[in-house]
């Protein structure tokens, strides 16, 4: 199974010189399994250019697996290429909500006054999905679970497993919001049953400590946090993902220096996220 992350900024796409070597996308992440099939996490900015890269050659059926509707991780859905050939059966698994259908949900997006064409004029087929919780279901070889993690809104974070190797992706998740995370068992804490031994965990990771004590419940991770979270996961590699637009690249540089010094000798396994970096899982 191979990774490859298109878009890793939260909440506001940053494109400038400012962000040039993490990148400015939202939220997208294409994962291949070794059928050659098509997973995406996510449809954030960096859809798009992942739907430019696929090229006459894609596969005509793709799989997206949407944690949440928040905007910045719907918002390159229309620009997303492959939506625009009749061809293209598309597959969208998101979050149950009790008083709009997942469909509803997403056409409302892909509609005027937000979108300049009604969803029924755009040519692609639409199957929508209202992932069970708890429940895995398969999508070609790969098992796939989902759980629901704190964030506004109702929001999971998925777990991919294929051939003995994982993925967990947990972009938006508050643990702390519900527990002391200093105190608490692993139980206890959002998320850890979707990234528990991970081989790689892509997890929120978007304040400092400082920026956190005044954004308590915006449903984000602050930098000692994530550490936890990590040390918690026992993922053998952990990625800090979700980076907020204010960060320059610099500053994500002193983030990951902080959560290694935290981790001791145990933060090796902890980098930044990077746009257009590719993950092999089978690689030790």
């Amino acid at each position: 199974m191979l990774a490859r992350i298109w878009g890793c900024r939260g909440s506001l796409a940053t494109p400038g010189p400012r962000t040039v070597r993490y990148g400015g996308n939202t939220s997208c992440v294409e994962v291949r399994p070794s059928d050659g099939s098509l997973i995406v996490l996510d449809a954030g900015t960096g859809i798009r250019d992942l739907g430019w890269a696929l090229g006459p050659d894609r596969p005509k059926t793709i799989h997206l697996l949407l944690t949440h509707m928040h905007l910045d991780h719907v918002e390159g859905l229309g620009f997303f290429l492959p939506i625009h050939d009749p061809e293209t059966e598309l597959h969208i698994w998101g979050p149950p909500w009790p008083y709009r259908s997942l469909r509803d949900r997403v056409a409302a997006y892909l509609a005027p006054p937000l979108f300049p064409l009604l969803f029924e004029q755009i040519p692609a087929r639409f199957e929508f999905h209202e992932v069970p919780d708890g429940r895995p279901w398969e999508i070609g070889g790969v098992r796939v679970a989902a759980r629901p993690v704190t964030h506004p809104a109702p929001t999971v974070g998925y777990r991919l497993e294929e051939n003995g190797c994982s993925l967990a992706f947990i972009p938006d998740n508050e643990p702390a919001l519900l527990c002391d995370l200093a105190l608490a068992g692993r139980s206890q804490v959002s998320g850890l049953d979707v990234a528990q031994g991970a081989d790689l965990l892509l997890h929120d990771c978007q304040y400092t400590a400082a920026e956190y004590s005044t954004r308590k419940g915006w449903g984000h991770t602050c930098v000692p946090d994530f550490a936890r979270i990590a040390e918690l996961s026992e993922a053998r590699r952990s990625l800090m993902f979700h980076h907020e637009p204010a960060h320059a690249d610099d500053m994500l540089d002193a983030m990951l220096d902080e959560v290694r010094e935290l981790a001791g000798g145990n933060g090796d396994h902890v980098q930044l996220a990077r746009e257009g970096m590719e993950l092999d899982l089978t690689s030790p």
